[in-house]
């Protein structure tokens, strides 16, 4: 069997199926598991995509072979696989799932025990090359491990909710959209659970992807969502992703509210109520962070991108809270067994609701204070040599602050920006921000000639 080891990601095992992943890859990625993890107990969750209950069941036959009990939790998110290792005490877990991409794709997200994920470092490379290597998974178990049919949804709802202290009251209406994606597994059950008044979009699991792409990073998935708040006045909008890991939020202006207010918000209101400690943020994030943590007594500490470092560095520092501008946002959760870091759109959707319902004010009002600069936006460049690219423009701005944390971050007093490669795709990655408007478009435009004239010339 011929193996394509560009879908052995820097944070997951994901590709197009069935050329590129399959029940004959996924088989042998459960005996992987057994030789990487030795693990004696594992949970499989998987998403709604037309090739995941085939996938689902390779990758039993390949963990139950190797003498592995699982514990299938059926339909969840990836947050919701998450919790089940932890609550089910279980040496690891996976995701069948390929997140917001297309419904061709599919994927493995991995983690040790209490959710620890395993990335590309970590143990992904590892299972490549057991993979690719045609004799190590040969040899078989003497025992078969078992299958358990568990379902733990109502236990997750619980916990989810069990922190929210009073009733909460939105002001307006709510429009959700869940993209047909697998937050809208659990979304009726804990909005009726908050008392929210809300109305519904894609609530229907079906990883086909009808109505729109499962992305909120992308504008245009967006056009649903503000379209039915403005034809029942809705006050706020909330749209997750795919596999329920992402949130993003749109005030009652239907304006897309940024990641960065995002994370400020929340972390001050976290250190509001738990006194100082460590935030993390990524380093594509507004410098409004880091102001704001300090402003109220916390540490901000700035992060690589990705959520295996991410939730490495939580829990080395124990913090308190972490945001990325993709809209992920992660929290520590305490279990018997110890506390576990992962990010759940869904608990920062309840997060933002106790914040609008505590400070009676709509969320536009709420992020004014943080609007201190001017934020470019995401913005992609495809390259063929990425690497040579960063070394260009680190000559030509030699003479600010340099960093090379994730790719290339250029510092002045007034502006910054950083460039880096794609973790998932070839492409560069520039995020910049400045004091003024005029002086963010002026750099923008500057960087954007410096790449087009100095790296494809």
């Amino acid at each position: 069997m011929k193996i394509n080891p560009n879908i052995f990601r820097a944070y997951d095992i994901r590709g197009i199926y069935p050329q590129e992943i399959n029940e004959a890859v996924v088989y042998k990625v459960g005996k992987a598991l057994f030789k990487l993890l030795k693990p004696k107990k594992i949970v499989v969750g998987r998403d709604a995509r037309l090739s995941s209950p085939a996938l689902r069941d390779a990758l039993v036959k390949g963990l139950t072979e190797s003498g592995i009990n699982v514990v299938d939790i059926g339909l969840s998110t990836t947050p919701m696989l998450y919790f089940g290792v932890n609550f089910l005490n279980a040496d690891g877990g996976v995701e069948i799932s390929a997140s917001h991409n297309p419904g061709e794709y599919n994927g493995l997200k991995i983690v040790r025990e209490r959710a620890i994920p395993i990335s590309g470092e970590t143990g992904i490379g590892q299972i490549r090359d057991l993979l690719l290597d045609s004799t190590s998974l040969a040899q078989k178990s003497k025992s078969q491990g078992r299958l358990i049919l568990k379902d733990i949804k109502k236990e997750y709802i619980n916990f989810l909710t069990k922190e929210v202290k009073a009733p909460l009251t939105l002001p307006g209406k709510i429009v959700v959209d869940a993209g047909n994606g697998m937050a809208g597994l659990l979304l009726d059950d804990i909005l009726k659970k908050l008392n929210m008044q809300y109305f519904p979009l894609y609530f229907e699991p079906d990883c086909t992807f009808p109505h729109h792409e499962a992305n909120p990073l992308k504008e245009e998935t967006l056009q649903d969502l503000k379209g039915k708040m403005r034809e029942i006045g809705a006050n706020l909008g909330v749209a997750f992703d795919g596999d329920g890991d992402r949130v993003a939020f749109l005030d009652e202006k239907g304006k897309v509210v940024s990641a960065s207010y995002l994370t400020a918000l929340i972390a001050r209101q976290i250190l509001k109520e738990k006194g100082p400690g460590t935030i993390l943020y990524d380093l594509r994030l507004s410098r409004i962070v880091p102001e704001v943590v300090k402003e109220w007594g916390g540490k901000a500490l700035k992060i690589r991108v990705g959520h295996s470092f991410i939730k490495q560095k939580m829990q080395e520092v124990k913090a308190l809270f972490a945001g990325e501008l993709s809209g992920h946002f992660y929290f520590p959760f305490q279990f018997p067994q110890g506390i576990s870091y992962f990010e759940s759109g869904i608990f920062a959707m309840i997060k933002i609701f106790e914040i609008i319902s505590r400070e009676e004010k709509p969320l536009s009002e709420l992020i004014l204070p943080f609007q201190r600069y001017y934020h470019s936006g995401e913005i992609n460049f495809e390259l063929k040599n990425k690497e040579e690219a960063l070394k260009k423009l680190a000559e030509i701005y030699k003479d600010a602050k340099l960093s090379y944390l994730d790719g290339l971050t250029v510092e002045y007093s007034d502006w910054w920006f950083n460039l880096r490669p794609s973790n998932t795709e070839p492409l560069l990655r520039l995020n910049l921000e400045a004091k003024t408007k005029d002086l963010m478009e002026a750099k923008l435009e500057e960087i954007k000639k410096a790449i087009k004239s100095r790296i494809n010339d």
